[in-house]
């Protein structure tokens, strides 16, 4: 079962499905739903155009094989009668979309449009402009050669390679036209492409890793790729607030800014030094607006960072429809934290903390509207702290809401991290308030999810969380430490090993086959597995971490070197295939590439301790 695969460039997303060597998806912005829809409150929002349903070329009948070109974002078809090559060029401030082609039928590009053609305007030198019934943004198509007459009709007739060039506005066109002819300089569609290979190879940041395998460093590489892909390059501006956001997944599932994925990628992004990339993500959190839209829901207090994710504008998206109802994940606030202080440790960037944002100096917002508002909603227990009932990591139902270990360990990690921030930021009395909230939290934390001996995922008794694969992150980051409560968790987790070979999130308790959660929960879920993975090492069972890892490194090398969300482990109408099959939402991001990338550093860290 082969993942689709997407190039991109923060302005964008094209998608290519390998079996059918074409272009099935092209989107003029980089995540699946524009803004909010005022006549839906509680729906996905105002989603994002498509321009296309098939894009296909003369070689693409018959057997066609597709696959990144040197683990990069550039994608090559091929085949019975030539290749042909997609990608979205960086060093284009705007989504546009180069094809190029080479085969031996003159057959041309066959375009199937997602929408009816409504218009078609001839502009000079053979660039045209369409328009689409239902899509406001009209298409440019540039022509990159001349090769005369083609057997096939339509506007991609005439030569062998385009760019197409999404536009807000008509009056755009001719200044669209002179970007893309100084971005292409006068080169060739083959030239282009390998101008586009070596600037993405100059971009790469050097590894600090050595790999197990050539397998490794090629999955290394390409989830590389898939993080700067997956962030947003789209200028703010009045109205639009979204520079910097990461999406939790690529297309087509869950093209959509979720807070923890994004923390997950940032911080294996400031980890393999992309500091650029990084501080745009930090930024990004803190001008993301308008937020704070659930303070009825958290005690009053006003706060900066979602409770769940954001549209592609930056405005908040206080929920997750597929739960049907709002949500309040109160470990957001804490992963934010967790990655200002990464980001702060391995960079000497003493300005950032007194960046203007959305809510006034970066540092200030961290403390006024993340931390108190973080503290805001615990409460106690017996002598110390616990965060809130909220719907935490796994995204509860709002009705189901718990309290959960893992929103007060991100507390504690984030407080932590924060504690060190005050200081570098010379505030001496939210340095010491950070250090007693921080004791009241661990005490909390030990008193209220450490119980006869066993370390439980939520305050409230129940078969579904009692082992929970959110533990593990809890152990690696050091909130848990007692090595007889770190075995009993690990020894429980065979109770959520599953038939494709991993682990799942939770035992799932829903019995109600029509619930999307009830086999959304009997998946393999890959993150568990990273974490786990980690886990074995911190305790020396790094042979099962080996194998842990090279089983999700060798499925991705048959895969394109995609991470997925899951794996499956109970086929079904919702995740359909084998047994062991990738599914869910793919190629993953935080959860997936940020999370191989973070597990191969932790690796690294741990193999090179004396």
């Amino acid at each position: 079962m082969a993942s689709h695969l997407v190039t991109g460039n923060g302005f964008g997303f094209a998608v290519v499905a390998p079996e059918q060597g074409a272009l099935t998806k092209f989107y003029p912005h980089p995540h699946s739903y524009v803004r909010p829809d005022p006549a839906n409150p509680l729906g996905e929002g105002i989603e994002t155009a498509n321009f296309i349903k098939s894009l296909s070329w003369g070689g693409s009948r018959g057997k066609v094989a597709a696959d990144y070109v040197n683990d990069s974002h550039v994608i090559r078809m091929r085949g019975a009668t030539g290749t042909a090559t997609a990608f979205m060029p960086f060093a284009l401030n705007r989504p546009a979309l180069i094809i190029s082609r080479e085969d031996t039928q003159a057959s041309g590009w066959r375009a199937q449009w997602n929408q009816p053609l409504r218009s078609r305007a001839a502009l000079r030198n053979g660039a045209q402009l369409l328009r689409f019934e239902g899509i406001d943004e009209p298409l440019l198509l540039v022509p990159l050669t001349r090769s005369g007459s083609s057997r096939s009709p339509g506007p991609l007739a005439g030569s062998s390679a385009w760019a197409l060039v999404p536009l807000e506005r008509v009056s755009e066109a001719q200044g669209a036209i002179t970007e893309l002819n100084r971005w292409r300089a006068g080169l060739s569609p083959q030239q282009l492409l390998e101008r586009e290979l070596a600037e993405f190879e100059h971009w790469r940041a050097r590894p600090s890793v050595h790999f197990k395998s050539e397998q490794e460093r090629h999955l290394w590489r390409q989830s590389e790729t898939m993080l700067r892909i997956a962030q947003s390059r789209e200028p703010n501006r009045s109205g639009r607030y979204g520079n910097g956001l990461i999406v939790a997944a690529l297309p087509d599932v869950f093209s959509t800014p979720w807070v923890r994925d994004m923390a997950w990628a940032t911080v294996a992004l400031i980890r393999m030094g992309h500091q650029a990339e990084a501080r745009a993500a930090l930024l990004a959190y803190f001008n993301a607006r308008p937020t704070g839209k659930m303070r009825a829901e958290v005690n009053g207090a006003d706060y900066q960072i979602s409770v769940v994710r954001y549209w592609g504008d930056g405005a908040e998206e206080p929920f997750f429809t597929q739960e049907g109802s709002t949500n309040i994940e109160f470990d957001n606030w804490g992963e934010v934290l967790w990655m200002l202080g990464e980001y702060l440790r391995k960079y000497d960037d003493p300005g950032v903390l007194g960046t203007a944002t959305y809510r006034g100096p970066l540092y200030d917002s961290a403390r006024d509207f993340i931390v108190q508002p973080l503290m805001a909603n615990t409460e106690k227990y017996g002598d110390g702290l616990i965060v809130g009932a909220d719907t935490s990591i796994w995204e509860e139902r709002q009705k189901d809401k718990k309290h959960f270990a893992f929103s007060t360990a991100m507390a504690i990690v984030g407080i932590r991290e924060f504690a060190d921030v005050a200081k570098r930021a010379g505030d001496p009395r939210a340095h010491e308030q950070a250090l007693q909230d921080l004791a009241l939290l661990e005490r909390g934390f030990a008193g209220a999810f450490i119980r006869t001996g066993k370390l439980r995922g939520t305050l409230e008794d129940g078969v579904k969380n009692d082992i929970d694969g959110a533990l593990m992150p809890i152990i690696n980051f050091g909130v848990v430490r007692d090595p007889e409560v770190v075995r009993d968790a690990v020894e429980r987790m065979e109770l959520l090993k599953v038939a494709s070979g991993g682990y799942r999130r939770v035992r799932g308790t829903y019995t109600d086959p029509k619930i999307f959660e009830y086999w959304y929960e009997q998946q393999e879920f890959l993150f568990v597995d990273f974490t786990l993975a980690e886990l074995y090492r911190r305790i020396g069972r790094s042979r099962e971490a080996d194998a842990m890892l090279a089983r999700i490194v060798d499925k991705a090398a048959a895969d394109h070197n995609i991470i997925p969300e899951m794996y499956v482990a109970v086929p079904c109408e919702l995740f359909p295939g084998k047994i062991g099959d990738p599914t869910g939402a793919m190629p993953m991001v935080g959860y997936g590439a940020g999370a191989f990338v973070l597990h191969v550093l932790e690796r690294e860290g741990m193999t090179s301790k004396p």
